[in-house]
């Protein structure tokens, strides 16, 4: 196991373990992780021309482009797509807050707790 960013390339151990060249080959493929002296890094799932690496937290849910097939000019063409959104944001909030009931509630039942008993009497 080991750390490392995005610019940092990592030692390959194929020289030492020759059945982990399709293994590095897939992480450089799908994470964008680079292995120094792998004798053959190149892109093993994905088309040699794709962009990006699809299972980084980054990359669009969409993908950057759309790949069909044009009937009228009879092949394969790639459109790029426009994206919503340019990244992802995540609302890691309580669903609690959303209900306002629930916080007036529980700061009654806080400011009882907190105020001494002598004087809630009063």
């Amino acid at each position: 196991k080991t750390y490392t960013d995005e610019l940092t390339p990592i030692d390959s151990i194929t020289g030492v373990f020759e059945g982990a060249n399709w293994f590095e080959r897939e992480v450089w493929d799908m994470f964008g992780v680079f292995f120094s002296n792998h004798p053959d890094l190149r892109r093993i799932l994905t088309d040699y021309g794709f962009a990006g690496h699809p299972f980084r937290k980054d990359f669009p849910l969409t993908g950057f482009v759309e790949v069909r097939y044009d009937d009228e000019v009879k092949r394969v063409v790639t459109e790029p797509l426009e994206l919503t959104q340019e990244y992802r944001k995540f609302d890691l909030g309580s669903p609690w807050e959303i209900f306002p009931a629930h916080r007036a509630i529980q700061s009654e039942s806080e400011t009882e707790k907190t105020v001494p008993e002598d004087q809630q009497k009063k």
